[in-house]
């Protein structure tokens, strides 16, 4: 774990998030368990669970009694959502503020993306 990258339960939250966005943690698939992560990650059980539960509150997983967490039906399509607005919040909005300030225009900056290979 990076302990630049804020706290452990979070990490291993955003993880998870990473897998279900990249398809590798398919939507109805089960989650690694708490022990699971706890094990590969060699961290405590408790703090794996709090990433785990995280997750349960965002509606990304469920908990099937005595089963497990899986991945809840539409998590990737909300996790996408929500990481484009967050994209957008990040990087364009100060983008397009600092464009205004120095005179450029949005069609000058797609432009410049086209450039360097951003037309995908």
């Amino acid at each position: 774990m990076n302990e630049d990258a804020g706290p452990i339960f979070r990490q291993i939250a955003v993880q998870l998030e990473d897998a279900i966005v990249d398809g590798s943690l398919a939507e109805e698939s089960q989650a690694p368990s708490s022990n699971e992560l706890a094990a590969f990650h060699r961290i405590n059980p408790a703090t794996a669970a709090k990433g785990l539960n995280q997750l349960v509150t965002d509606g990304v997983l469920y908990k099937r009694r005595g089963v497990g967490m899986f991945v809840a039906t539409g998590a990737r399509e909300q996790l996408l959502k929500r990481r484009r607005s967050e994209f957008a919040e990040q990087y364009l909005t100060p983008l397009l503020l600092e464009a205004d300030k120095v005179g450029i225009t949005v069609a000058e900056i797609a432009a410049m993306l086209r450039e360097r290979g951003g037309q995908s």
